[in-house]
């Protein structure tokens, strides 16, 4: 393995004091221990971490026999969580290749997907069974080294993303390795290797065999972490938007809806910017509220009995639920934002107070500003509900939210003695 003297490039100041305590008390006790993965990255970009992964060759048994209030987690891959003050410091141990390895610790389905991976192994194998070479990367604080096997350091500063090994092979293992890679490119700007890229559109249909929990997990690590707007452009030029939200595909290659998207991803990514809250309510309604105003237009037109945009958030809300498992504290609000576009476009002076009220009207205007930027009509409704808001401030969003129903629980039934 390439070793690299680190001194001249990253901060060590930077280093965070309890991922460097717990290298050192591993290396004291016998066992070779690195800061490994994003912060490597991050500090060789001149970032400032805020997260410090610790790779080690010590067994999750062994690294909880040394830390004090440790505990292993996971079952798919188990780490260990060490509690450092205020820091929890994740430590994992080296992992190895499957064929070294007890059938017992490494589980594949029969598509390929990995179901159990707790092999093993040395610290070259370890490298190896990462994900991309930019997080590949070994830092040994004590001694200032960064060990460096599979060129992670030149693609940092050729600024590409590359999966590590085969890239149809390790998507195949686990499809979500796609949506990182998309979303490392995202973050840090940097361009797709060519291998890297070409094996999506071969293995992208794979990510119908991921949970729908775990893609949503995904989702809010692709839009939530303030980068949603360039992630949107990679997962529709690398066909994987239709695995996710099917329904929003066809709004992409519309320029209006495609304009209404953007938007409102890079007005996230600048709350977040700001340090501002945001909800995946809002974004995912963003993203999905082309699709529902198409299936309104065609309800309307059929002449069907009942509300046209209830009826077609219900469609659009069904179809993406089969892909992403949008829990109800945000679907709720999603589907309550999409019901008050109607009622916004109407204008009627009676029910002002009515609309100004509901609890979602400041999102559902936030939704009517953005359709506005491409509908002359609607910028009149725009500006008649800005002078609404001047008038009575007190009533905006002054209902309560509507209450997510709670699943029954069936009694306990008392055990019979024995």
């Amino acid at each position: 393995m390439q070793t690299i003297d680190s001194k001249n490039l990253i901060d060590h100041t930077a280093l965070s004091r309890a991922a460097v305590s717990v290298v050192e008390r591993l290396c004291d006790n016998d066992y070779s221990a690195f800061i490994v993965g994003g912060a490597v990255r991050d500090l060789l970009l001149g970032k400032r971490p805020k997260d410090f992964d610790v790779a080690t060759n010590a067994t999750p048994e062994q690294v909880v026999a040394l830390f004090r209030g440790s505990r292993i987690i996971g079952r798919r891959f188990q780490i260990v969580h060490v509690r450092m003050g205020r820091e929890i410091i994740e430590v994992t141990t080296f992992r190895g290749h499957h064929e070294d390895g007890a059938a017992q610790t490494a589980v594949k389905s029969q598509k390929g997907l990995l179901l159990r991976d707790n092999v093993y192994g040395t610290l070259d194998q370890d490298a190896a069974r990462r994900d991309l070479t930019i997080n590949a990367l070994y830092l040994d604080p004590i001694d200032q080294l960064i060990l460096d096997d599979l060129n992670g350091l030149e693609d940092i500063r050729q600024r590409v993303v590359r999966i590590i090994g085969d890239p149809a092979t390790r998507y195949s293992e686990d499809p979500v390795r796609m949506l990182r890679v998309v979303r490392f490119a995202a973050k840090l700007g940097f361009s797709i290797e060519q291998a890297s890229s070409a094996a999506i559109s071969q293995c992208r249909h794979l990510l119908a065999d991921i949970p729908a929990a775990r893609l949503f997990d995904e989702t809010l690590k692709l839009f939530m972490a303030g980068f949603a707007a360039p992630t949107i452009e990679h997962l529709t030029t690398h066909g994987l938007l239709e695995p996710l939200f099917p329904e929003a595909l066809g709004a992409m290659e519309d320029a209006s809806s495609r304009t209404l998207i953007l938007k409102a991803m890079g007005n996230t990514d600048a709350r977040i910017a700001r340090g501002k809250p945001v909800t995946p309510a809002f974004l995912l309604g963003a993203l999905l509220w082309p699709a529902v105003a198409y299936k309104r237009r065609n309800i309307s037109n059929t002449g069907a009995e009942g509300s046209p945009i209830n009826a077609a958030g219900q469609q659009v809300l069904a179809i993406t639920l089969q892909r992403v498992a949008i829990p109800k504290r945000f679907s709720i609000p999603m589907r309550e934002i999409w019901e008050l576009q109607p009622r916004l476009e109407k204008c009627s002076s009676k029910r002002v107070k009515s609309v100004l009220s509901q609890r979602r009207f400041r999102a559902a205007f936030d939704l009517l500003l953005l359709r506005a930027e491409s509908s002359d009509e609607l910028k009149a409704t725009v500006a008649f509900w800005e002078e609404q808001q001047q008038l009575f401030p007190e009533v905006v969003g002054s209902l309560p939210a509507t209450e997510i129903p709670q699943r029954k629980r069936r009694p306990r039934r008392r055990k019979r003695d024995q």
